[in-house]
């Protein structure tokens, strides 16, 4: 008998494919398996360039089905890793890949791709996927998408909780009366970026690189000032806006500053303008998921800046590397059982959306 769904997630850090394996009801969702599979560093390259150069409709055509490809031979090895079969699986939730996040543009839209009709027709299982467009036609912003369930998870835990991912962009999620929730801006995207040009790392493990410089006050103050942080919620962002070319463009006012400094600077951007979103809250409590959370030196930093006890989501029985993806076998439970997902007082929708489209 069918009984587990399947989550696929791939964010903004493009550093790997998370897979999980879930047992969902009406009151939990179980994480049974999970396993990240490494990223090709070809297609890596090739989504970064397509994001940030001029590109053709046969480059995102065939980026959609090499990532068609990915995810089903990802699925199929997991599969096979955890001695799974497809009848045993009810339906897998592909995210997708985020190319572009547009919703304020005069034509709203949100770009993922990963043809869902080669996982579905490969793995032999139902897919559903293109999630965030039926929220922005219902006038949302889109994104975020994990408050609905992070509330779903942590509501136990009671009012004047956070709950803060840490991908590539950061996100809260606020767990109040009223469901609250939207990007405070970059996470990890502009630390990566940097780390990965000036020392060929693909991250700043614990953040010791960082932790060697000094922050150049001046710097950081002209990034806090950009009009993002002021933006009031809803509000949700992506690599289309805070990227290298964002960076550098602040960077040119500045001579001669040591690369160590650069990383130490972005590293309190992250921290101070989540903890400044945090800190205009009554958050007592901020439980911390996603690549992030695994810098200590920015957890260091954000219990310093922030009013709130920062906790690692692992701290609670629930894995911080595979939150996301929980999120979107959750999310393919919801559509497969035609259930709306009420995102109005988060992304702006207005009225509940039946999210993803169902292929196979």
């Amino acid at each position: 008998m069918k009984k587990y769904y399947i989550g696929v997630m791939s964010g903004t850090s493009l550093d790997g494919i998370d897979i999980v394996l879930c047992k969902i009801n009406t009151t939990s969702c179980s994480l049974i398996h999970s396993f990240e599979y490494p990223f090709l560093h070809t297609l890596k390259e090739e989504i970064l360039y397509v994001i940030h150069n001029k590109t053709s409709l046969q480059q995102i055509g065939e980026l959609d089905h090499k990532l068609g490809l990915l995810y089903a031979k990802s699925i199929h090895q997991f599969l096979k890793y955890f001695h799974l079969q497809a009848k045993d699986i009810i339906a897998i939730g592909l995210h997708g890949q985020t190319l572009w996040h547009a919703p304020e543009s005069p034509f709203p839209f949100s770009m993922q791709l990963g043809d869902p009709n080669i996982v579905a027709a490969h793995t032999g299982i139902q897919t559903i996927a293109d999630f965030r467009r039926m929220d922005i036609t219902n006038g949302g912003q889109g994104a975020p998408f994990s408050p609905a369930f992070h509330q779903f998870l942590f509501e136990n835990l009671g009012e004047n909780v956070a709950v803060l991912n840490i991908g590539g962009m950061a996100n809260i999620t606020l767990l109040d009366k009223q469901l609250q929730g939207w990007d405070s801006g970059c996470g990890n995207v502009l630390l990566d970026s940097w780390i990965q040009k000036t020392q060929a790392k693909a991250y700043d493990k614990e953040g010791s690189f960082a932790k060697s410089g000094r922050i150049n006050q001046t710097l950081l103050s002209a990034l806090l000032q950009d009009k993002y942080f002021a933006k009031q919620a809803p509000k949700s962002t992506g690599r289309e806006y805070f990227n290298a070319a964002w960076l550098e463009k602040h960077l040119t006012h500045f001579e001669k500053l040591l690369d160590t400094d650069v990383q130490r600077t972005l590293l309190e951007l992250t921290a101070k303008s989540i903890a400044n979103d945090l800190n205009k809250t009554p958050t007592r409590k901020c439980i911390v998921c996603g690549g992030g959370a695994k810098n200590s030196f920015l957890m260091q930093r954000l219990q310093t800046l922030s009013k709130a006890e920062i906790i690692i989501s692992d701290s609670l029985g629930v894995s911080g590397d595979f939150l996301e993806a929980m999120a979107f076998a959750w999310f393919a439970y919801k559509r497969v059982h035609n259930e709306a997902v009420d995102l109005c007082s988060v992304t702006g929708a207005k009225k509940a959306s039946l999210l993803g489209g169902i292929y196979g």
